[in-house]
This record gives structure tokens, C-alpha cells and sequence, in this order.
């Protein structure tokens, strides 16, 4: 007689490539999660060590190991995705640590607030489990200011404000499939997943120990270059917020800001009012259009306002003025870098 298991709830997809040496923790820390009904996809991409015997030790019914030729992390995380069975999805790197709670707590907050995708706080670390010095930045953007839906979408083109390894998602989400055209690949299924409107949250708590190391696949990998961030959010930005736009404003006329007025000049887009705080750059002529000040900022008449500053502290200080303009973040004013 055949037995019919219930669905489990969700689908942990693992891709992993010569992990010998850390796979199996990453593994048990699914495979103890206080979350019992989920399934565990390993895809072995090609792994030329021992990667495959570390994986036969384990004798859980829930884990799965399926072997692939070697192709890459955005294949080898499709070819996960196409085997899961579960109405939701998670992922998580082959080097990385969840906690317990982690699928419990993230599935509370999909499900009790409506989300499609649900990341958490991240806590860096190196190879050896120690705090590690190199991501401090980084890491209190992600744990610090990219903590609300409202916050990730008005500041998805300045980094990627979610963790890939960290997330949770309905399956339409990584159905859209990772693209493999030397962009980064978690970052470009983000953006897209937000242009077709999709609602990302985050957990305000760390559910996931990140592996830093210099061997890391987004240190070495050609698609992870600054210029392959850069060419990302500014592809999505044509393709999202300012698809068929012909006007914007720009707030930032300094070294972030001037790339970003030429670049938007050689799309075609017209820079109506450029604005800043600097009384030293108010009045000067940038690429044809004049700078003025901050506070003649006019008030949201539909046209897009991108703002460029990258000064410590300073989006913080210009958010909370626009939204006193009753702009909306996210929504038709956006952070950029």
C-alpha cells in the first residue's frame, strides 16, 4: 500500500558547490528547525570533493541530494526550485547557519501581514564562526535601515536590502527563475519580483548567520562587480519606477549625484529641478541644469524624484523632509546609489 504524506510547508532549497567543510552544519540547522514540516533540497552542482559523502550521512526522509553537472548557483537554485513541493519557499547557502525559529518565525510574518517575501536580520561571520570585521556596514544597513516593506522598496536601488540566503517566499517568487546574464542573479529576481508588485517584510530579528569569507561567491564571481550592481539597478529602474517616464527631479549634485544626472541625460530623461543642500554647488550650471535649494522642493505632481546622496547619515535626514512634502518613498521618490 502506498502511503500519501501530507504537502510539507515549506521547500529549503540548498545549492552547494566543494562544500565539504561546512555543508553539514548548514543542513542540520534546517533539519532542526522547531518548523518539522519541510523538505530539504540539496542540489550537488557538480561538487568535485567530498561534498557528496558529507551529504550520505544524513538519514532524514525530509532531505533530499540531487546531482547535477556543474552549471552554477542560478541554475543549480532553479533546477531546487522546480523539484519543491511546498506552497512556500527558502533558500539558504551551503556555507550558512539558520537559526531554530528561523522558518517558524518567517512564515508568521508572510502569513500575518500578507507578504510575498520575507527576509530577517543577518549576523556576519567568517569561516570559522567568529564576528567577522569586513561587512560591518553593510550588515547594520541590512539589520538597521532596511527593516520595513516601506524601507525596502524606497532603498532596493542603493544595495540589495534583503539577504538572499535569509529569504522565505511564496513560490511565485522564485518561480520567476534566477537569470543568468552576469548580473547578480538574487539581486535581479528582487527587482523584478518588486515591479510586479510584490510585498517584501523582514523579520526584526537575526535568523541567519552569514558566512563571509574571501573565497565567497559574490567576492570572486564576474557578476558581482560593482559595475554588475550598477548596470542591475539601473536596467530596473527603467524597467520599474521610471519605465516611460520622460521627466524626473534629482535631489544630489555632488559625486553621487553628477553620474547619476548624466546617466539619466543619456536615456532620453529630462532632470526638471535638481536639488541640494550645499550652498556652495546652489546656483552652479551641472550639465545644463541649474542647482537649486533643497527647500523649494515642489510638491509631488507625479513626476518621479530619485535621490543620490551617499553622505553618512543623510537619506535618513532627506526621508523624513520629503515625507513632510507628503512624498511617499517607495512609491514616487526613491534612494539611489
Amino acid at each position: 500500500m502506498t502511503h500519501r504524506y501530507p504537502e510539507p510547508a515549506v521547500s529549503v532549497v540548498i545549492p552547494v558547490y566543494n562544500a565539504e567543510d561546512t555543508v553539514a552544519q548548514a543542513v542540520k540547522s534546517i533539519l532542526t528547525q522547531t518548523l518539522t514540516s519541510l523538505e530539504l533540497i540539496v542540489i550537488d552542482d557538480g561538487s568535485t570533493d567530498d561534498t557528496s559523502t558529507v551529504l550520505r550521512q544524513f538519514s532524514d526522509t525530509r532531505l533530499r541530494v540531487l546531482s547535477a553537472d556543474h552549471r552554477g548557483v542560478a541554475a543549480a537554485a532553479n533546477a531546487g526550485t522546480q523539484e519543491t513541493q511546498a506552497p512556500l519557499i527558502a533558500r539558504m547557502d551551503a556555507d550558512d547557519v539558520s537559526t531554530p525559529d528561523r522558518l517558524a518565525q518567517q512564515r508568521h510574518l508572510l502569513e500575518s501581514d500578507d507578504l510575498d517575501v520575507v527576509g530577517s536580520f543577518v549576523r556576519m561571520q567568517n569561516a570559522n564562526g567568529s564576528r567577522t570585521l569586513g561587512m560591518e556596514r553593510y550588515e547594520r544597513w541590512i539589520n538597521e535601515e532596511t527593516r520595513t516593506p516601506n524601507d525596502i522598496l524606497a532603498l532596493r536601488f542603493v544595495e540589495f536590502p534583503l539577504v538572499n540566503p535569509t529569504l522565505l517566499a511564496r513560490r511565485s517568487y522564485f518561480q520567476q527563475g534566477y537569470s543568468d546574464d552576469g548580473l547578480p542573479e538574487d539581486y535581479a529576481l528582487m527587482l523584478r519580483g518588486a515591479e510586479q508588485g510584490m510585498r517584501f517584510g523582514k523579520v526584526p530579528r537575526v535568523l541567519l548567520h552569514w558566512t563571509d569569507s574571501p573565497n565567497r561567491l559574490t567576492r570572486t564571481g564576474h557578476r558581482y562587480t560593482t559595475t554588475a550592481f550598477e548596470n542591475c539597478r539601473r536596467r530596473h529602474l527603467l524597467q520599474g519606477p521610471l519605465k516611460g517616464v520622460k521627466t524626473v527631479d534629482l535631489w544630489g549634485a555632488g559625486r553621487t549625484g553628477k553620474p547619476w544626472l548624466r546617466w539619466l541625460q543619456q536615456q532620453g530623461i529630462v532632470v526638471r529641478h535638481l536639488y541640494d543642500v550645499s550652498r556652495r554647488k546652489i546656483g552652479n550650471d551641472i550639465h545644463g541644469v541649474t542647482v537649486v535649494v533643497h527647500k523649494s522642493l515642489v510638491d509631488p505632481d507625479g513626476t518621479p524624484l530619485l535621490i543620490a546622496v551617499g553622505a553618512a547619515g543623510a537619506r535618513s535626514l532627506i526621508r523624513s523632509f520629503i515625507t513632510e512634502r507628503e512624498y511617499s518613498p517607495g512609491v514616487d521618490a526613491w534612494f539611489v546609489a
